[in-house]
């Protein structure tokens, strides 16, 4: 009877149609961006496709796409305005936040990622902003957190794109995110998520390698490595400038 009954339990799972299994492939329109003297941003274009080993199932498919730039520890400072002048009063010293984050989607967040796979994935810009034993340091720390997102927001450091992904035909992908010109060099990452009813089902990884170039980059290496002659050389500039500048003052006024 056990064995009937097993063999009959193996006949019904090779009669059942196994699950679609979907997968991403993406791509980068560039993996290198070289900073130079006139840089002014760039853009990325993300790419990829939906790959699949049997018809797609039922619902609809959903992508998040993100870029994220090196991460480090921020100081976020309060001034309060004390006997008519503007100073600084309490600190808080976030532990990590990425220079620079972007995140686009098919549609708003809210409304395709559940706060489990956001908490996973950490793909949310909350997410990305650690706060862990900041607690002690300030009594409204979340107002500290609260404001680095919104000055980074201001200032095209972060930024979200509700619909800023391209979907057609449950099958190809494309987004275009800006860097800008303020770019820090350093490894940046991409991610895109596969998601059906709010879980992320796939995902695909990218690195971008973002890097100073020519004259910039000598003096960044040149300031990092010599740092006694890099100040030299910028007092003997300075210096030099400024004698062009009343050299030419005097000139015009003769």
């Amino acid at each position: 009877m056990k064995l009937l009954r097993g063999l009959l339990l193996s006949l019904f799972a090779l009669c059942t149609p196994a699950a679609a299994t979907e997968e991403v492939v993406t791509g980068l329109s560039q993996s290198r961006v070289g900073i130079t003297v006139n840089f002014d941003g760039s853009e990325i274009v993300v790419f990829g496709a939906v790959a699949r080993d049997a018809p797609a199932p039922e619902g609809p498919l959903d992508v998040i796409v993100t870029i994220e730039g090196p991460s480090g520890p921020v100081t976020v400072r309060r001034k309060e305005r004390v006997f008519g002048i503007w100073v600084n009063t309490d600190a808080v010293e976030v532990t990590s936040a990425p220079v620079y984050y972007a995140v686009a989607s098919t549609r708003p967040l809210e409304e395709i990622l559940s706060a489990t796979d956001d908490l996973r994935h950490r793909i949310t810009l909350p997410q990305m902003v650690r706060t862990i034993g900041v607690a002690h340091q300030a009594e409204d720390t979340g107002l500290f957190t609260e404001a680095l997102m919104r000055l980074r927001t201001q200032s095209g450091a972060f930024s979200r794109q509700d619909g800023g992904v391209v979907l057609e035909r449950d099958v190809l992908i494309r987004a275009d995110v800006v860097l800008p010109a303020n770019l820090t060099e350093g490894i940046f990452r991409t991610r895109v998520f596969l998601l059906r009813e709010g879980r992320v089902i796939a995902e695909e990884e990218q690195l971008i390698d973002v890097h100073k170039q020519g004259i910039e980059r000598f003096l960044h290496r040149l300031a990092l490595d010599q740092p006694l002659i890099y100040g030299i050389l910028s007092l003997a500039l300075a210096i030099a400038a400024g004698w062009l500048a009343s050299a030419a003052f005097n000139r015009f006024r003769t």
